[in-house]
């Protein structure tokens, strides 16, 4: 089993900057690879943001962020960052964290299904 915590969130405004970190705990040699998604409000499914691979570091980004987000590793801590810029108030959501075990190949990344563990979120509200 993974455990995984996300925290960073906050209320910013637009323009501005956030870091989301999420912190793995467990059986962490089994991950391959850790993203974020994010739940638009009235939405009812999240979105893919991002994705790293565990050993490499290979990144993966949807295009709307593509130049502000940044996504990152620390593997002695086992924690992963979103570094978000130029936030823009359709960046607000509930930003999760997932972890695949199953070595996905990159057009499943996007995939909820293919993630095994999943956070419990941590908002983010960007202002106007």
């Amino acid at each position: 089993q993974v455990q995984l915590v996300e925290s960073g969130g906050g209320l910013v405004q637009a323009g501005g900057s956030l870091r989301l970190s999420c912190a793995a705990s467990g059986s962490t040699f089994s991950i391959y690879t850790m993203a974020w998604f994010r739940q638009a409000p009235g939405k009812e499914r999240s979105e893919f943001v991002a994705a790293i691979r565990w050993s490499g570091g290979s990144t993966y980004y949807v295009d709307s962020v593509k130049g502000r987000f940044t996504i990152s590793r620390d593997n002695a801590k086992n924690t992963v960052y979103l570094q978000m810029n130029s936030l823009k108030p359709e960046d607000t959501g509930v930003y999760y964290c997932a972890a695949d075990r199953s070595q996905a190949v990159v057009p499943l990344l996007a995939h909820m299904g293919t993630y095994d563990y999943w956070g419990q979120g941590t908002q983010v509200t960007v202002s106007s």
